[in-house]
């Protein structure tokens, strides 16, 4: 028994240790650039052109001499804009179609689904020209970032497929019961469907919320022209030609950039895995 046993243990423990090496050289691997970035962010300019890796000092400063450079807030405050009312208006246009699609029964519902499809395979880059031909010299939003915002209020098929497949896992016994209540479908939708999904909310208004705060080519193209509708993703690049020797400001600046995502992503990682987890019932 006792050379039975000792094999077992042994390879429990090589087993133990091959996992958790691997976790933590991945941890590593993810962790370490964020780390690099904060510590050269805080040094002194000549240091951060040195190849040292610790401070000497720390110039915690930096981060406030990044707030100070003009067109910094502002940067900050259309961003908070693009991507609070682009992910608002994703949410709240998204959740009727995908309640549509997953549980009502009418013809070409099949068609409408693989069309939603399809139009998640079209690159943006293919329709930017008509589309700013439209708000450029027909509505005359160039120069702005509604061009990016208001065709949010209109769906996203990303958003709607996310949320369909969602949807699909609740039962349908809650519908049937709400109904028999009384409820009409908007009320369903808001009072029964919407609380159950909220994981699946918080997965779709999440990717969204991420697809715009990180928005480049949008920006790029319809607010380039003015400085007072640039994003952060945006005026990072203004911001990084104009201290192309300033390592350290670039870095605060990039990491400034990237904090309001990894906090947004710390806080709702629960709802988010679920969510995403959930999303891959067959339907």
């Amino acid at each position: 028994m006792r050379t039975r046993t000792r094999p077992m243990r042994r390879g429990r423990v090589l087993h133990w240790i091959a996992v958790h090496t691997l976790a933590v050289a991945a941890a590593l691997f993810f962790t370490l650039p964020f780390v690099f970035v904060l510590l050269t962010s805080v040094m002194s300019d000549d240091q951060a052109l040195s190849g040292e890796l610790w401070p000497r000092s720390w110039h915690w400063s930096n981060y406030a001499e990044v707030f100070r450079t003009p067109g910094f807030l502002t940067w900050w405050r259309n961003s908070l804009l693009y991507a609070g009312l682009g992910t608002l208006f994703t949410v709240c246009s998204s959740l009727p179609v995908a309640y549509a699609l997953a549980r009502f029964r009418f013809r070409g519902r099949r068609t409408a689904l693989v069309l939603v499809i399809a139009t998640m395979t079209l690159p943006p880059q293919v329709v930017v020209i008509p589309m700013y031909l439209v708000w450029a010299q027909q509505l005359h939003l160039s120069g702005t970032l509604w061009p990016l915002i208001v065709p949010l209020a209109f769906g996203d098929a990303y958003s709607i497929f996310l949320l369909r497949q969602f949807l699909l896992t609740i039962p349908a016994e809650y519908l049937e019961a709400a109904r028999l209540d009384g409820c009409g479908e908007l009320r369903t939708l808001l009072r029964v469907v919407a609380p159950m999904a909220k994981p699946g909310i918080a997965a779709v208004a999440l990717f969204q919320f991420f697809a715009c705060w990180n928005d480049y080519f949008g920006p790029q193209i319809y607010a380039a022209q003015n400085p007072g509708a640039w994003t952060l993703s945006y005026g990072l690049e203004s911001f990084k030609s104009a201290h192309s020797v300033n390592w350290n400001l670039t870095m605060a600046a990039t990491l400034l950039v990237m904090a309001p995502v990894i906090a947004v992503f710390f806080f709702a990682q629960k709802a988010f895995v679920e969510g995403v987890t959930l999303t891959g019932v067959k339907g």
